[in-house]
């Protein structure tokens, strides 16, 4: 017991008598950080979209948009999701996004666009089977994961035409 303290003490080079409050400040900073690197990562999913409602495209009213978004995790996919079907109204969106090789996609329909056909575990099955990878989900939130960001464009591709024939 005393030489795993000496040896946390010697790591955190300090006392060890101020182990204790040493790893109790390093987890608070560790909290803090952790809060910190999330807000830029919101920020920087928000800087990665811009202004990704001006390219959606309006199918049997419903608004439809497939985008790439560079740099943005899972978490920042969902929140804008959240984000672009609240600025769009009745939508069915997709984002794609790509982190050390592998493709994160994201599907969101509102309750209107489910209402008139789109279902987002469908779309998103079929377009991550072009990415390599797989994915389900319910008919108004999908996420799926794959293994060819080359193939990011053939699946934005993919996804508006799945989109279209889901809301014809």
């Amino acid at each position: 017991m005393e030489e795993a303290l000496s040896r946390a003490s010697s790591i955190l080079k300090c006392s060890p008598m101020d182990v204790e409050s040493k790893v109790s400040s390093l987890l608070q900073e560790v909290k803090s950080l952790t809060k910190e690197n999330d807000k830029l990562k919101a920020k920087i999913a928000k800087d990665a979209a811009g202004n990704v409602t001006d390219a959606a495209e309006d199918v049997n009213g419903i608004k439809i948009l497939a985008k790439q978004l560079e740099g943005v995790d899972m978490n920042g996919l969902r929140d804008l999701g959240d984000e672009t079907k609240n600025k769009l109204g009745e939508a069915l969106i997709l984002f794609v996004s790509e982190q050390n090789g592998k493709v994160m996609l994201l599907a969101m329909a509102t309750d209107g666009a489910v209402k008139k056909g789109a279902h987002a575990g469908n779309l998103i099955r079929e377009v991550a089977s072009v990415v390599g990878g797989g994915g389900g989900g319910r008919p108004n939130m999908a996420q799926a994961g794959g293994k060819k960001p080359e193939a990011i464009p053939e699946a934005l591709t993919k996804a508006i035409e799945v989109m279209k024939q889901q809301l014809n």
